[in-house]
């Protein structure tokens, strides 16, 4: 399954983007749905999750200025990051998890947070 990402870019700080994360059938509706960042030099870590039963989770750094979520056919799912930082410059990628026994990857989209 290939997860297509796209939305990512160049920002000033306070300003908004939202990534969307295709899929080419509905698999959201059985598997989680996930965004991950990479910062240079740093970890990949989960930014923000979506159950199969629309419960959302966050990281506590993005809490009240991300919001995760997925369309009615469950093909697709976005992430609204409002109020960006500096911090928030990475790449970040789409991840589709079923119950940790099968999971997929989008390509990475970089996204730069800067004045």
């Amino acid at each position: 399954v290939q997860l297509v990402e796209s939305g990512g870019g160049m920002v000033q700080p306070g300003g908004s983007l939202r990534l969307s994360c295709a899929a080419p059938r509905s698999i959201f509706v059985v598997y989680a749905g996930n965004w991950y960042r990479q910062a240079p030099g740093k970890q990949r870590q989960l930014v923000a999750s979506l159950s199969s039963v629309d419960r959302a989770n966050y990281t506590d750094a993005v809490k009240g200025r991300f919001t995760i979520s997925a369309d009615n056919s469950r093909q697709t799912i976005y992430l609204q990051m409002d109020n960006l930082k500096p911090d928030d410059t990475a790449v970040y990628y789409c991840n589709a998890n079923y119950q940790n026994i099968v999971q997929y990857w989008g390509q990475g989209t970089q996204v730069t947070v800067a004045s």
